[in-house]
């Protein structure tokens, strides 16, 4: 019998339906880090994002170009994009309003992405304006974006479940993807902020989305794993037909609005069971979880990942 956690990889068992590769939208550096307690200098995010790159990363979200004094784990985002551009990865950074978009635009950036809620509430608490609001600023800068050909992601927020509202109806989700889409957007990625989703509930919103004559192929899977359940989720996802799923190495970040969040779904977890099912992504699990260690040393806690801990175990057995 194989020892998996020995070799260090799970044995492949194709299924049938599933796609045959996926994108990884890396997250850790900018949606991981903005959340962590420890603010890491430019000059560590620079090589955080080497180290991914170098693992096989094609996507790594590098920063935010937001206010430092709101989001002080994201100060010099410019100095970080500046330093990479060399870097034969895309390197898409968060622009909410359009000074961001400038700043971002002038450090280079070729790629932004801009951000939605789906619910009232969250949006007040998170972005600081009511939704009619922060749509319009969105709409500004995707479409300055789009006349300046650069591409655009639309993250909805708050799309499975909202703290203070509730259940969300996927109908709030699908009207703001149709939105995005018609300023330039060019794909949509569905946050389960709070972790609360589960399988059934994302093959429903997929479908709504679907029958809104939204190709799927332009929708990506945000899932934390606050109740366990992200890679299930991920899972339902690929038998939906999505082919974008995003995810943070060391499984950094959080909610601050769900008092157990664990994080994002972290990398390391992701790639194992995507290379147990066969489907490729072109990263390097054990690089990956190199660079997860690494991170967490620099954090100063442990990671979240399983499947980091579980290789290291095995390491240590050797």
């Amino acid at each position: 019998m194989t020892d998996a956690i020995g070799l260090g990889l799970p044995e492949r068992q194709r299924r049938d339906g599933l796609p045959e590769r996926v994108t990884i939208w890396e997250v850790g550096p900018r949606d991981g880090l903005q959340a962590e307690r420890t603010a890491l200098p430019a000059s560590q995010r620079v090589e955080l994002i080497r180290r991914l790159a170098a693992a096989g990363a094609s996507v790594i979200e590098a920063g935010s170009f937001v206010r430092a004094d709101r989001v002080p784990q994201m100060a010099g985002s410019g100095d970080v994009l500046a330093a990479l551009g060399d870097l034969d990865a895309r390197l898409p950074v968060l622009t909410p309003n359009l000074r961001g978009l400038d700043d971002a635009l002038a450090a280079g950036a070729r790629e932004v992405a801009v951000f939605l809620s789906a619910t009232e509430r969250f949006s007040e608490a998170n972005l600081g304006a009511p939704k009619a609001a922060a749509e319009a600023a969105a709409a500004a800068v995707v479409r300055r974006a789009v006349e300046g050909g650069v591409r655009v992601r639309g993250y909805v927020s708050m799309v499975f479940g909202d703290p203070w509202e509730g259940p969300v109806e996927p109908s709030a989700t699908t009207e703001l993807a149709e939105r995005m889409l018609e300023w330039g957007a060019s794909e949509i990625s569905l946050g389960d902020t709070i972790g609360v989703a589960t399988p059934g509930h994302v093959h429903r919103v997929v479908d709504a989305h679907r029958d809104r004559a939204i190709p799927v192929e332009r929708l990506a899977l945000h899932m934390h794993d606050t109740y366990g359940q992200a890679l299930a989720n991920v899972l339902a996802g690929l038998e939906a037909g999505v082919r974008i799923f995003d995810s943070a190495v060391a499984g950094t970040g959080g909610c601050p609005f769900a008092r157990s969040a664990t994080g994002n779904l972290a990398t390391e977890d992701l790639l194992w069971m995507l290379d147990g099912l066969g489907i490729e992504h072109g990263m390097d699990l054990s690089a990956i979880a190199d660079t997860g260690s690494w991170l967490s040393a620099q954090l100063g806690r442990a990671t979240t990942s399983r499947v980091a801990r579980a290789l290291a175990g095995g390491k240590e057995a050797r």
